[in-house]
């Protein structure tokens, strides 16, 4: 199994519930999808246990035929199964949600499992997306209503000196690689490569370049907040906001903008197998 880091980003990548747009309906894809098949769609088997103390190693693998959730809080699968970024997205979850650590497995059947196997890991989250909504719904008795608030945002602008990134071309396929403060991007567009900088930056951001379908290959380095800088380091990266300036053309803008906030009304601790 291949762990995924940065969790809430590759879940967030995956499904388009968002990318980048703040007034989104992030709910959305889930419902276009359950509509779609006509009828409300379930994983076939599902397991769920408390994580073992002492036990650290935690993180999201992809299968082949469903998903594996090692030591997470129900939070993150909350946010993976409605599209939201932030704490300031969700009210109304349950403190066990935040901190009680959970090992999860769901599955689908075989003839599903073979279909995906003709499906881009995009198309796939289209489909896993809704299933993780009805595991909530069916193991946490989870309801929930989404509001909208006015909230500080960030608009994704072009810089005064101009883009500084290369158009892709047209037979290029779309590829995606990010590991602490290195982005590599292949072939896709601005507005679905934002959301990996929203936990960054602390805020949603609205994607208002106007480039629209137009995707570009890049490379982007920055020094996370959170990665201590040596002083006598010559070659240190920048920080995000100087770094998306500098080296892509890109400029986040303190803005506010109408924010889907996704209300808890009831959760439950999950049924036992």
């Amino acid at each position: 199994m291949q762990k995924i880091m940065f969790l809430a980003s590759i879940w967030l990548a995956l499904g388009s519930a968002v990318f980048g747009q703040a007034n989104a309906d992030v709910g959305a894809p889930a419902r276009a999808a359950e509509k779609a098949n006509g009828k409300r769609q379930t994983f076939d088997v599902v397991s769920i246990k408390r994580h073992k103390p002492g036990i650290d190693n935690g993180g999201i693998a992809g299968l082949p035929d469903g998903m594996e959730w090692t030591n997470v809080e129900f939070v993150t699968l909350v946010r993976g199964a409605y599209g939201t970024y932030l704490d300031s997205q969700i009210t109304g979850l349950p403190a066990w949600a935040k901190s009680d650590s959970y090992d999860i497995t769901a599955k689908v059947d075989a003839a599903t499992a073979d279909r995906w196997k003709k499906l881009t890991a995009r198309e796939q989250w289209a489909e896993e997306q809704p299933m993780t909504q009805s595991l909530l719904a069916d193991r946490c008795q989870f309801k929930s209503h989404w509001e909208t608030k006015e909230l500080p945002v960030y608009d994704l602008v072009i810089a005064k000196g101009g883009l500084k990134m290369k158009e892709a071309l047209p037979d290029e396929d779309a590829r995606e690689y990010m590991t602490g403060g290195k982005l590599t991007v292949q072939a896709m567009t601005i507005g679905s490569v934002v959301y990996g900088f929203t936990n960054a930056v602390g805020r949603l951001i609205v994607d208002d370049t106007g480039l629209g379908n137009k995707k570009f290959d890049f490379e982007l380095r920055w020094t996370p907040d959170n990665q201590p800088v040596e002083q006598d380091s010559s070659d240190a990266a920048p920080s995000l906001f100087t770094a998306l300036e500098e080296q892509l053309g890109l400029k986040l803008v303190s803005s506010k903008g109408p924010v889907q906030i996704l209300v808890v009304d009831h959760m439950e601790r999950p049924s036992p197998n």
